[in-house]
């Protein structure tokens, strides 16, 4: 399937990112640690997953395009033996879907290390000049052999040390795990952008781009890895080393509201109260006369449950999903795509005909699924459907590992509230504010990125950023 050529049954909404894990437990099954670890971060990445195992000095990785339970069975785990392991599971936000990106990736160059990334590096392109001048070879067109190549090729006598010196010379979001012969390394960007978290598993150590991905395991939640912070997870337990000075923090925002799995603990916040309080809070900002409150399935669950406790208006189940319908790349034909929509959603005419309906989501992008459901809820029977949306409205792309629209492509932009209510043909439309973010997640704007909402980037030269596909155009010298 081509990038573009997205499923018919697709959320209209940003597409997760990535997820990282890595593991030093030499006592354990690396290599089913890591899997399920992965299972657990499925949500954040449906196009390939992989992963890595280090046994005697020797690194073996297997990576392949599909789910994670697609890619991996007990023979292949059983496989990849070892004391270390690093696993992802990919969206693509620079690069193609094709398999030369799936990662982690494998190079071994002056040193042997596989890579897992979770990120977007806004100066990829010079980076991969600099590179391909030196005579580097690449295999794939992602930001994350860039970065396994700089590493790789560093003339550094060990990993940590190169690690130290490349980290100030990337631009960007970036949160990655890298595996050596002997150790798994980790470390974030300077602003924060990107989540990546530190658990304990008995006396050992490991990392995850979410806290829900340690509950999986039995492994505790320590802390979050600082931002410039490397850790090192090896023989000698962890050790830590703030490689560069943090400017500032600039969390995304908008892993609080969307991505992030209910479960995890972001900035001390359990996500699925914060989603809940966002309701309260877009109650008390946009009350509206209703007679049931439901829910987009699944992302609007906590909020749409918040806004009626708060309201007091009771909540039902009034759309349907289909748990089971994943990333296709079989598509309907012209007969069935007309029903697309219904691969998905399905609305329950027992519950929301001849009612007003608030309808609550966590955001609208493109606005073309939200369309097509406030039209199946009139189909229906409903008597009204007023929209309500726990963000603020996304007028900006993100340039920082999140594959969004371009601006001209979203609902929002150039319109005003009410001008986006027609287009979607609902009978109101309210968002949340930006100061109602901050207060469900108990945080300031000093220490986040909004600019999905606000279009106030906090690297410059962002909006000169390079795009998806800006490293497909490039020639690569191949091994």
């Amino acid at each position: 399937m081509n990038p573009g050529d997205e499923p018919i049954s697709s959320r209209d909404g940003p597409r997760d990112e990535c997820g990282v894990f890595g593991v030093y437990a030499p006592e354990s099954e690396v290599a089913r640690l890591a899997y399920f670890g992965l299972f657990a971060l499925q949500h954040r990445g449906q196009e390939s997953a992989g992963i890595a195992t280090c046994e005697d000095g020797r690194i073996m990785t297997l990576r392949e395009l599909g789910l994670v339970s697609q890619v991996f069975n007990e023979e292949k785990l059983s496989a990849l033996e070892g004391d270390a392991a690093v696993g992802h599971v990919r969206y693509s936000t620079t690069g193609s879907s094709a398999w030369e990106n799936a990662q982690p990736v494998y190079r071994s160059d002056e040193h042997e290390i596989a890579l897992a990334h979770n990120g977007n590096l806004i100066n990829a392109v010079q980076l991969h000049s600099e590179l391909r001048d030196r005579g580097v070879d690449f295999r794939s067109t992602s930001d994350s052999e860039i970065i396994a190549a700089l590493l790789s090729t560093h003339p550094a006598k060990r990993v940590e040390d190169a690690v130290a010196e490349v980290v100030p010379r990337l631009e960007g979001a970036f949160s990655t795990v890298v595996m050596t012969s002997d150790a798994v390394i980790a470390f974030r960007d300077p602003l924060g952008l990107r989540p990546l978290a530190l658990g304990k598993l008995g006396d050992r150590f490991c990392v995850a781009s979410e806290s829900c991905a340690f509950d999986i395991i039995g492994a505790e939640f320590m802390r979050d890895v600082s931002p410039g912070e490397m850790v090192v997870l090896g023989e000698r337990g962890l050790e830590t080393r703030q490689v560069v000075e943090s400017p500032r923090k600039a969390f995304c925002v908008f892993e609080h509201i969307y991505f992030a799995r209910p479960d995890t603990i972001l900035e001390g916040n359990r996500t699925q109260v914060s989603r809940r309080k966002m309701g309260e809070i877009l109650w008390r900002e946009s009350p509206v006369e209703a007679d049931v409150v439901i829910a987009v399935p699944d992302s609007g669950n906590p909020a749409a449950t918040g806004y009626s406790k708060a309201s007091g208006i009771s909540k039902d189940d009034g759309l349907i999903k289909n748990r089971y319908v994943a990333r296709t790349f079989i598509q309907p034909g012209q007969e069935l795509r007309k029903h697309g929509l219904r691969m998905k959603f399905n609305p329950l005419p027992e519950v929301v005909s001849g009612k007003r309906l608030v309808v609550v989501d966590d955001s609208i992008v493109r606005g073309n699924t939200t369309r097509q459901i406030v039209k199946m809820l009139r189909d229906a029977g409903a008597a009204e459907v007023h929209m309500r949306i726990s963000a603020p409205p996304i007028r900006h792309p993100c340039h920082y590992g999140v594959d969004m629209s371009t601006s001209q492509e979203m609902v929002a932009h150039g319109r005003t509230v009410e001008e986006i209510a027609e287009e979607l043909d609902c009978d109101s439309l309210a968002y949340l504010s930006l100061d109602g973010v901050y207060e469900a997640i108990r945080a300031e704007r000093a220490t986040h990125c909004d600019a999905c909402f606000t279009g106030d980037y906090p690297l410059a030269r962002t909006e000169d950023a390079n795009g998806k596909f800006a490293l497909e155009e490039l020639p690569l010298i191949r091994a």
